[in-house]
């Protein structure tokens, strides 16, 4: 039986058309199947450690042996990917839901804002206590609490960066959705998904680092006077610093370094070249980002086989999503019934949220006295004043080069595995270098920290300014070029408006991350020598070695109270701002 298409040509059997192109196949196609293979294979025979047996009274010893660091390397990374697929669906899911529901944005943005805020020693707590009860005596639960720590510090930047996307869609492209009568899930996936894909790609790869540097503390846990370890390079690092051995710490580095840059070779740069198709522009770009892995995947017919098999099922659920209407919303309501409706929700919601309030303001009561609050808030001055200085140095530092690494690929091919590598670099494995230079110089951490909070939290400016340089459309720039706009007046006509938006995602993220990283960065140790900073950072990570969770509970209370503080006051204005009147 033969098909025939919409003008009478016959069409081959699915079943003839992939004999065909398997009769097709190339050294390329064989290198990269036997590459696929390779990869699945030690995925498996990596995971097989994750299900041992495992008992929490067992003994926990690392094994810092530097032969054992490719093993230890391969369950790093397999947590770190297993937490970014955890974090795009997650992105997916909750910034649309945030964009596409007022009610729930009220609820919902402020909730991520005080989600980023809390620290990854916070989520620690409680994740192991929860997964070694969902897991009892196997390894999987301390691996989902690890996995869940790294998706805590990759989740709350891409979703952030992929809600500004959606709240900022071109003019035009809404139009176009509109006036086709596309279904919400055609929106969805060929007009919202590539217009956010490069803000998407460029918030991930920054969230990876973010994941990076908090390596440490997720693999290695001391959590309620407990100390948990897995096989990974951060409990390597962590024992090798709390050993003193400057050797083991040297292999440490090296290995990340080596992690980061075949990561950044073989993941992101192919990825975001990728992402270079879904600009939005009239003209094509006189440079464009290149890969030589993702230039060899394209000589495969792998991507194009693969393609044609999924294109069914694809489609099947294309019609399938139609369920969920198409995208003609009304532009007019009544308002009438939107307020009732806004009543309704705030009363629901208020309540539920007056309830936990209470139920945790009476748990505080009970154990310590709600006085517990006033050392935090004193000393989270402190750390306020500290991510202030950060965020106006890094915003003067980073977003100047930023535009200029985002408007040139040929620079930004070169600057990308530099940049990925030095926002990879957790805090900790640099704590030999800092306390020898503390020491060396007098500078007091009280400072000093802010240097350390800055190699987590400076890199989420310079990663958005450069996505939203790169997203301005290049006609737009060769328009400038042909009126003769240079200097001040460039930047303020084009640049400052077409980065404004990625900045404030930038500087919302890094505001939540430097107040992370106030936890790593406030107490530093190496060996025998602690040195500790006056900071709320300092006073959760005391409070969550010592199982006070009164005080954890204060501490991180307070801290999500300065951050989205100073997100409802500062930021989320900017927001507005930049949704009003600096969208493409």
């Amino acid at each position: 039986m033969s098909f025939r298409t919409s003008g009478g040509a016959p069409r081959a059997p699915l079943a003839s058309r992939f004999a065909g192109r398997v009769s097709r196949m190339t050294w390329v196609d064989v290198v990269v199947a036997a590459a696929v293979l390779v990869l699945l294979y030690l995925v498996l025979k990596v995971g097989q450690g994750t299900t041992v047996r495992f008992s929490t009274g067992q003994s926990v010893t690392v094994d810092t042996d530097p032969a054992r660091l490719p093993y230890d390397a391969a369950r790093s990374l397999l947590r770190m990917f297993a937490a970014l697929a955890a974090s795009i669906v997650f992105t997916f899911a909750y910034a649309y839901a945030a964009a596409k529901s007022r009610r729930l944005e009220r609820i919902l943005i402020p909730a991520l804002d005080i989600l980023q805020s809390v620290p990854v020693l916070g989520f620690l707590t409680v994740a192991v206590t929860g997964f070694l009860a969902l897991f009892p005596g196997s390894m999987l639960g301390l691996e989902c609490a690890s996995i869940f720590a790294i998706f805590t510090s990759q989740a709350w930047n891409m979703t952030f960066g992929f809600y500004q996307s959606l709240t900022s869609l071109p003019r035009e492209l809404d139009e176009l959705s509109r006036s086709f009568r596309f279904t919400k899930w055609m929106r969805f996936w060929r007009v919202e998904v590539p217009a956010g894909t490069i803000g998407l790609v460029w918030n991930g790869m920054m969230s990876f680092g973010g994941g990076w540097f908090f390596l440490v503390a997720s693999e290695a846990i001391s959590v309620n006077n407990k100390e948990y370890a897995l096989p990974g390079v951060g409990s390597y690092a962590g024992a090798a610093v709390a050993d003193g051995d400057l050797g083991k710490v040297g292999w440490a580095v090296l290995t990340m370094a080596v992690m980061v840059i075949g990561v950044n070779f073989l993941f992101w740069r192919p990825l975001t070249a990728w992402a270079e198709r879904f600009r939005n522009e009239q003209s094509e770009a006189s440079e464009t980002q290149r890969s030589a892995v993702l230039d060899f995947l394209r000589r495969s017919h792998w991507p194009r086989l693969l393609g044609s098999l999924l294109r069914p099922a694809g489609r099947a659920l294309g019609r399938a999503a139609r369920v969920l209407g198409t995208d003609d919303r009304p532009l007019s309501f009544d308002p009438a019934r939107r307020r009732t409706g806004d009543i309704a929700f705030a009363l629901v919601a208020g309540g539920l949220i007056a309830w936990g309030l209470a139920d945790l303001g009476g748990y505080l009561h009970d154990r310590t006295g709600l006085g517990v609050f006033g050392e935090p808030l004193l000393v989270g001055l402190v750390t306020f004043a500290r991510v202030v200085v950060l965020v106006a140095a890094a915003t003067v530092v980073w977003v100047p080069v930023g535009v200029w690494i985002g408007f040139s690929p040929r620079l930004t091919r070169i600057a990308q595995p530099v940049v990925q590598v030095l926002a990879s670099f957790p805090a900790n494995f640099l704590f030999p270098l800092a306390v020898w230079f503390f020491l060396r110089t007098g500078l007091s951490l009280d400072v000093g920290g802010i240097l350390l909070m800055a190699l987590g939290a400076q890199w989420y400016i310079l990663f958005n300014t450069i996505a939203g340089a790169m997203s301005i459309p290049s006609d737009l720039r060769e328009a400038m070029d042909d009126l003769g706009v240079r200097g001040w007046q460039r930047w303020r006509r084009l640049i400052l408006p077409g980065v404004f938006p990625a900045y404030v995602t930038g500087g919302i993220t890094a505001s939540g991350g430097a107040w992370n990283a106030s936890i790593v960065s406030e107490v530093v140790t190496f060996g025998t020598t602690t040195l500790t900073a006056t900071g709320l950072g300092a006073y959760i990570a005391r409070a969550t070695a010592d199982g006070d969770f009164p005080r954890l509970i204060a501490g991180v209370a307070v801290m999500s109270l300065y951050v989205v503080g100073l997100n409802r006051l500062l930021w989320r204005r900017l927001y507005r701002l930049a949704e009003r009147r600096y969208s493409l």
